[in-house]
């Protein structure tokens, strides 16, 4: 015999508790309703924009294969960004690549590098810059380090010759794990005007 409550008479709380429908008050019965409902439709919503993304740019690809074949050129510029305009050059769809960088056990020789010069240098004046390189080093939650910090030491104007080479350790030590496309739509405002981004995040609509 089956004794399992039946969970139409019950709804699940945020702790995993199953409750009794007759506990719940109308209003928060209403509540949950509402953002159920609104979810399955976000969610219906986020997976059609998935497919019309992957047709989008299956059918892009396929036109600027086209285009290289026919004209024995090839479109885009560095790392295959593209910028096709409609012909009254009203709309543009603007593709961009982007790669996903990572270091390699080089960025620690790097490290080693900015130390020694840190520790030569008098602490006094140069407190900011080891604040500045501290700060690059952190990594998150996951033990990532920020490329975006780490590459911002390379703007300093230091002409160390160890800072130098710690410079170089870690343009050396990049590798490049992979790579993302990035589909953005533009509609100009009238025949001179700027274009502007087509929103499709529904917060922006």
């Amino acid at each position: 015999m089956n004794n399992a409550p039946n969970t139409d008479d019950f709804r699940r709380n945020a702790r995993g508790h199953l409750v009794p429908l007759d506990q719940i008050k109308d209003i928060d019965l209403l509540r949950d309703d509402l953002v159920q409902q609104v979810i399955d439709r976000v969610k219906t919503l986020q997976h059609h924009m998935r497919q019309v993304k992957a047709t989008i740019a299956a059918e892009v690809e396929a036109f600027l294969a086209l285009s290289a074949s026919e004209y024995d050129t090839a479109y885009g510029g560095k790392k295959g960004n593209v910028t096709l305009a409609s012909f009254d050059g009203q709309y543009q769809i603007k593709r961009a690549v982007a790669d996903h960088l990572a270091f390699d056990e080089r960025l620690q020789v790097a490290k080693g590098l900015i130390d020694q010069c840190i520790h030569e240098w008098t602490a006094g004046s140069r407190s900011e810059v080891q604040a500045l390189v501290e700060h690059a080093f952190q990594t998150d939650k996951a033990g990532t380090v920020s490329t975006a910090r780490v590459l911002g030491l390379r703007s300093l104007k230091i002409q160390d010759e160890k800072w130098l080479k710690a410079m170089q350790a870690i343009m050396d030590s990049i590798q490049i794990t992979g790579s993302k496309s990035y589909l953005r739509f533009y509609e100009r405002e009238g025949l001179d005007g700027p274009y502007r981004q087509i929103p499709l995040d529904v917060a922006a609509l």
